[in-house]
C-alpha cells in the first residue's frame, strides 16, 4: 500500500500501537534490480513491518544527477509496493530521511552495508527516537549506475 507522506505519522502511530515492530529504510529504487529485491527481503526479516520510503524525482535529481532518475516516482513507488517483502511505501521529498524518521519512528533503521553509523545522515534522529540501526550486505555487482553504464556501453557501439 502506498501512503501520502501526510498521513505516514498517524499511520504508523496505529502501528506502534498494534504492538508490531517496523523497520524503514529508503532510496531512490531507480531500475529495481536484483540487489534492491535481496536487500528489501533481508530488511523485511528485521521487523513485521517494512515501509519505504522511495526519493521523489526532486530529491534523486539533487543527490543523484540531473540525469536521474530514469523511472518516475510514481512508478518506482507501485514496483516497491508489489514486492512481497514490502507492507507499505511513502514517496518523500527531501534527500535525507530526517523528515520521515521523526514521523514514522521506526524500530529499525535500515540501510545498505556501504554506509556506518558515523557515515550514516540519519543516525542521530533515528538515535533520538530509540531506533536501532541495522546494516545489510550489498548484493555485489549489483548497481543502477551499473546497468546504465552497460546500457550506455552497448548502445555507444
Amino acid at each position: 500500500m502506498i501512503v501520502d507522506v501526510n498521513d505516514i505519522e498517524k499511520f504508523c502511530e496505529i502501528l506502534h500501537h498494534s504492538g508490531k515492530s517496523i523497520a524503514l529504510t529508503n532510496g531512490s529504487f531507480d531500475l529495481v534490480h536484483s540487489g534492491h529485491v535481496n536487500y528489501l527481503n533481508e530488511a523485511k526479516k528485521m521487523a513485521d513491518y517494512l515501509i519505504v520510503g522511495v526519493n521523489s524525482d526532486k530529491s534523486v535529481k539533487q543527490y543523484k544527477s540531473d540525469k536521474r532518475p530514469i523511472i518516475s516516482q510514481n512508478q518506482r513507488a507501485f514496483l516497491i509496493d508489489n514486492l512481497k517483502s514490502v507492507d507499505y511505501v511513502v514517496i518523500f521529498e527531501e534527500t535525507t530521511a530526517d523528515k520521515l524518521i521523526e514521523k514514522v519512528k521506526p524500530d529499525f533503521y535500515i540501510k545498505g552495508g556501504d554506509y556506518t553509523e558515523e557515515t550514516l545522515p540519519e543516525t542521530a534522529t533515528v538515535k533520538k527516537f530509540g531506533g536501532k540501526i541495522k546494516f545489510i550486505k550489498m548484493t555485489e555487482g549489483c548497481s543502477t549506475t551499473n546497468i546504465i553504464n552497460k546500457i550506455l556501453d552497448i548502445y555507444a557501439k
